[in-house]
């Protein structure tokens, strides 16, 4: 009891001692405060150790010549038999910043900055604006992060705030995955194969399929080119098996939907035109199903034209890695020709031949998976998705997700709008009823409720949502760089400007919200989501520095007025891909004094984009040469008392007209351009001279300018025309 006794009230003495005490002593009271949080057996070394020294002996051995310091500190641990510990290495603080977190101990923060426990005691003494006071040992806990903040800033660093680890709980993985394969073969069934249709635009991929269907799905096409996904389920003539058939689009624009179609398919049907041969879309089709790995069938389409070249197609097959059968390859080719329905039994036959080789199986039972091959609103059904079932059997009133989107199937229809009680694998399928439009591409799964639906997605979009702020803190701190940088580089000219010389502050001009270069922005609404993508993978190939190019805002859907207020605000065009426009929409497009521009035909939309672009580009100045004359002889005439040089020259090319204006041209280097005041032919001014006449020249105001034998003079205009756009889009026009 006495001993705790004579302990509390040491701890109180020191505490008073400690705040009305000098800096130095402060830090000896500290030592000894640490000291008194040692065992309680050493309380009575305490009490026989005072601050006073003159008691102590003087020789301590080594230490008898010591300071009075370090005669202290020795007496301090050898009564508390308290060990030195040895220095820690500083840590190394890349650029000057430090992570920190809130309740944070004492001794924590020492270690962070890389400093003694004892540094942060002080300048705890100078922060006024809050109570440090009960942060009096180090293992006391920093509840207010402003505390922390202002100890780092006045240590001279940065700091970066992050949650407490202590606090952080690894999130749960919620997310939804595929099943994985079956431990029993004997459950999967055999399912009929997937065969997607690729090919260089108009070599005839569609009109191919419509021979197969009995259809006419390309008089139909705007522009007669596909334009999106189409999914197809089509029954063989020769026999009862379907072949589910992916369209996809032949244009250089739509390379995304063609990786796509590569990428959820068993097998690659080839066109390439007989008459045309391998362009390159075929190349970069033939490299989507390298990469994916299917395999691959060639139709040589149009062999009923006279133009054909078969075995040149063979040959241009053979260059771009396609190993046919006849050259000692594994790869089909067979001779068709779509309009006349010829050739089309051997396709069937190879491509069912195929797929027994492939040996084709999948379940028909558990949940749902799938892929999404298109997305859009339509008028009537709302929020539908074009999707491709690839392993269970899908239902009405199934829960889907995709993306960080899902949905409760209310119907299912075929590609002919028929309604469908259950979709099997290997078929293609309309799926109404999503909340939000999927993308193409997504993967489906199937899960069992409702609430494991939402929280699927609301998982997805937390996770996606920390990865968006990673991205923004690093191009924040990217900036911060980019201004201390700036900031230092100022500090130094000043500093090399001296300290005597008064220097005005350098404030960087205020950011104007008002934009002078010339600049466009665009809305897109497309029918489908495919399409959509496409438009704006042709937009992120503008690169020019002549005219800023925005895209303000894009999705599938018809025009909306929100959208005529986003193009009223930014001055900007909708364009409107395929999709109908409201005539309200209209209307109030046209009192806004909104340009909304309808397509169907991608390359016509980009020519009309370039149209627009080139509309906003300022006017440049074009010179045309009107004629061109050698100096003969250089003449002087006095003008009230002036010498004027006057330039004698015969005109050898075009005719030199007074009213144009002149260049004087010495050893192809310039030394007067202007307009001229007199022109003479002998004694007579006129106002042209032609080829092989002589004349007298006299600029206007160019009294110091002479002439000399051999030089060229050269007429010409300038005239305001518009500017021109190099846009490289990769591809040409149709």
């Amino acid at each position: 009891m006495l001993k705790t006794g004579v302990s509390c009230f040491l701890v109180k003495w020191s505490t008073n001692l400690y705040r009305s005490s000098s800096p130095m002593l402060r830090l000896r009271i500290l030592e000894h405060r640490r000291c008194c949080n040692c065992k309680q057996q050493h309380i009575k070394h305490l009490y026989t150790a005072p601050f006073c020294l003159k008691s102590q002996p003087n020789t301590v051995g080594k230490n008898a010549a010591a300071t009075d310091d370090n005669l202290l500190e020795h007496k301090i641990r050898d009564a508390f038999n308290y060990r030195k510990k040895s220095k820690k290495p500083k840590p190394k603080i890349a650029g000057g910043m430090v992570t920190v977190h809130n309740n944070m101990t004492v001794s924590m923060l020492a270690e962070i900055l890389g400093k003694p426990v004892d540094h942060v005691f002080e300048l705890m003494l100078h922060i006024k604006k809050h109570d440090t006071s009960r942060y009096d040992n180090p293992r006391a806990v920093i509840d207010n992060v402003r505390v922390i903040e202002d100890i780092v800033q006045k240590s001279g660093l940065k700091y970066q705030l992050k949650a407490d680890p202590s606090k952080l709980k690894e999130k749960p993985d919620k997310d939804a995955y595929r099943r994985p394969p079956p431990t029993d073969p004997s459950v999967e069934v055999k399912r009929p194969p997937v065969v997607t249709i690729m090919g260089h635009v108009d070599h005839g991929k569609t009109t191919l399929l419509d021979a197969l269907r009995k259809s006419n799905v390309v008089s139909t096409e705007f522009g007669g080119i596909t334009q999106h996904i189409g999914a197809f389920s089509v029954k063989l003539v020769h026999s009862d098996e379907k072949i589910a058939f992916l369209d996809t689009p032949g244009h250089a624009a739509f390379s995304a939907m063609r990786s796509r179609g590569a990428h959820v398919t068993d097998i690659v049907v080839l066109v390439v035109a007989a008459d045309d041969g391998v362009m390159e879309q075929t190349i970069e089709s033939i490299r989507y199903a390298r990469d994916a790995g299917v395999a691959v069938i060639v139709a040589i389409n149009k062999c009923d034209k006279p133009e054909a070249d078969v075995e040149r197609v063979k040959r241009e097959l053979l260059s771009a890695g396609v190993e046919l059968e006849e050259y000692g390859g594994d790869v089909q080719a067979v001779c068709i020709s779509a309009v006349r329905r010829q050739g089309l039994l051997e396709l069937q036959e190879s491509i069912a031949t195929l797929a027994e080789l492939l040996e084709l199986k999948t379940e028909q039972t558990g949940l749902v998976e799938g892929v999404v091959l298109e997305s859009r609103t339509d008028p009537g059904k709302g929020k539908l998705a074009t999707a491709l079932v690839q392993r269970g059997t899908l239902q009405k009133g199934a829960y889907l997700v995709a993306g960080t989107c899902w949905a409760k199937v209310r119907s299912l229809h075929d590609e002919s709008g028929k309604h469908l009680q259950k979709v099997t694998p290997a078929t293609p399928v309309e799926i109404v009823g999503w909340k939000e439009l999927p993308s193409a591409g997504s993967e489906i799964l199937q899960v069992e409720t409702e609430q494991r639906a939402r929280e699927v997605v609301r998982y997805r979009s937390d996770m996606k949502m920390d990865q968006k702020l990673e991205e923004d803190q690093l191009a924040i701190q990217g900036k911060i760089d980019t201004h201390l940088k700036w900031y230092k580089a100022e500090l130094e000219k000043k500093r090399l400007q001296g300290r005597k010389r008064r220097i005005r502050p350098t404030w960087r001009a205020r950011e104007s919200v008002e934009r002078t270069h010339p600049h466009l922005g665009i809305i897109i609404r497309g029918d489908v989501d495919g399409s959509v993508e496409a438009i704006v993978d042709v937009v992120a190939t503008y690169h020019s520095s002549k005219c800023d190019l925005d895209v303000v805002s894009y999705g599938v859907g018809a025009v909306s007025e929100t959208d005529v207020d986003l193009a009223t605000t930014f001055n900007g065009i909708i364009y409107a891909f395929n999709v109908q426009t409201a005539d309200s929409v209209t209307h109030l497009a046209a009192e806004q004094g909104v340009q909304i521009r309808q397509h169907n035909v991608i390359y016509k939309l980009v020519d009309d984009l370039k149209e627009a672009i080139t509309a906003r580009l300022p006017f440049v100045d074009k010179e045309e040469i009107i004629g061109e004359g050698n100096v003969l002889q250089e003449f002087k005439i006095t003008i009230r008392g002036k010498q004027i040089p006057v330039a004698g020259c015969r005109c050898t090319r075009g005719n030199l007209q007074k009213k144009s204006l002149f260049r004087l041209v010495r050893d192809d280097e310039v030394i007067h351009e202007g307009t001229v005041a007199s022109l003479k032919n002998f004694k007579t001014e006129v106002d042209s001279i032609k080829t092989d006449m002589e004349c007298g020249v006299m600029f206007e105001n160019a009294v110091d300018v002479h002439f000399q034998t051999g030089d060229k003079l050269i007429c010409y205009n300038v005239s305001k025309v518009s500017d021109t756009l190099n846009w490289d889009l990769g591809f040409q026009s149709k």
